[in-house]
């Protein structure tokens, strides 16, 4: 019996194999039906937004949880229907060279479509790392400064904070100011902060994601030489960004444009170069750059997945689209929040409440095991907040369908009918 065959225009679905013969069902097969577990793409979807599949598989929960975190269903269907074969090269993309054609040109395509989506300029280098973000807070001092040089850190958060201490190893980092004693609640007003005016850059988390708090605008690096540098791994392609306002933005992709495993720096190219002599091979922005983030072996599924993201949100319209839905959502819950009289509440300032993610305790703290138990029976999980903070947390990036949202503040409002 010959194996069936993977590279027909109807190319099916892996679903098992026995000995070396595979035995599929084809796509063609899976009716478009809202009862079903698995449904076409293509009906499912609009005319206008036929890749931003809003409707939740029965088959599916849905998760809240601040990354690794929720992935669209329709790139995730994309990423199962291409596993085998991809595009017909005979093997899957976790098969392929780093150096082949095929990968290639599935890097290529990224770098150009996160390029569209954040209007980022040629002057800019784009980077697909290793490593998370956390191991940017290494990086950025050792490619941007000398051992001596100062730098400045606004603290608005756990990572801010951790960014930090994390310099203190190879520069002289300043906190020019932290949220900590008010438990990071706010953004300060930029006109109070006391900038170095010799820092060679001023280092922003722009979206805190265990405490939900999110700067709508963006300070001013002091030095008219320095640089603005962002950590904008939980809000990143989540609003358009003027990308000019900084040197260095990263990103670990795990929270809104993909799995874990790939870290994105968005550097300016003149800071490319100046490493300090003990920064590692790895960690050197320049050699990266150099070999357009193929010196070694890089996480190439993740690429090709963060690919996948990238093309689905400039389907749905860009950035400008995608930050309104993600108004929307943000708007529905913290109302829901904000019009229970008490027994939910969010505290962050209002003006920074993040869009990303939502933090929230409930006023009868003793329900919060039964909260989260009851909402896992309705498929909602990962809403336990951060361990260092407690409460809960809703975790609402791009990927989350608004019908998500809606079906958490109706548990909601019946939780609290039930137990206020």
């Amino acid at each position: 019996m010959a194996a069936t065959s993977l590279n027909a225009p109807n190319a099916p679905l892996l679903q098992k194999t026995h000995q070396t013969h595979v035995f599929l069902k084809p796509i063609s097969t899976i009716p478009c039906q809202t009862s079903a577990k698995r449904f076409c793409i293509s009906c499912s979807a609009t005319t206008q937004d036929r890749l931003s599949v809003q409707s939740q598989s029965q088959d599916r929960v849905f998760n809240f949880a601040a990354g690794p975190a929720t992935l669209p269903e329709n790139v995730l269907l994309k990423a199962q229907s291409e596993l085998y074969n991809w595009h017909g090269s005979g093997m899957s993309v976790m098969e392929m060279s780093h150096r082949g054609k095929d990968f290639r040109s599935i890097i290529e395509k990224a770098e150009a479509d996160l390029r569209s989506l954040l209007n980022i300029p040629e002057n800019y280098a784009v980077l697909f790392l290793q490593g998370g973000a956390t191991t940017q807070f290494a990086a950025v001092p050792l490619n941007l400064c000398a051992p001596g040089d100062s730098v400045d850190y606004l603290v608005t958060g756990s990572w801010g904070d951790k960014a930090f201490i994390e310099a203190k190893k190879y520069c002289n980092p300043k906190v020019i100011w932290s949220g900590k004693s008010e438990n990071y609640v706010r953004v300060p007003s930029f006109d109070g902060l006391e900038l170095n005016p010799n820092a060679k850059y001023l280092h922003i988390c722009a979206n805190e994601t265990i405490y939900g708090v999110e700067f709508k605008d963006y300070p001013v690096p002091c030095n008219p030489n320095g640089v603005l540098v962002a950590d904008m791994s939980s809000n990143f392609c989540s609003k358009p960004v003027d990308v000019t306002k900084f040197g260095l933005i990263y990103a670990g992709a795990q929270k809104n444009v993909g799995p874990s495993g790939v870290c994105i720096v968005i550097v300016r190219k003149d800071l490319l170069g100046n490493a300090q002599e003990i920064t590692p091979v790895m960690l050197d922005y320049k050699i990266h750059a150099d070999n357009n983030s193929l010196y070694n072996t890089p996480p190439c599924y993740g690429i090709y997945m963060c690919g996948l993201v990238f093309e689905d949100l400039l389907k749905q319209g860009g950035l400008e689209e995608v930050e309104k839905k993600n108004h929307k959502k943000a708007g529905i819950l913290y109302n829901a929040i904000d019009e229970s009289k008490g027994f939910y509440r969010c505290p962050v300032e209002k003006s920074v409440r993040s869009m990303m993610n939502v933090p929230f305790t409930l006023e009868k703290s003793e329900l919060e095991a039964e909260f989260l138990k009851e909402a896992e029976k309705e498929k909602m999980v990962q809403l336990k907040g951060h361990r260092s903070v407690g409460g809960m947390r809703a975790s609402i990036y791009n990927a989350m369908p608004l019908a998500g949202v809606e079906k958490l503040v109706a548990f909601m409002k019946d939780f609290q009918a039930k137990h206020a």
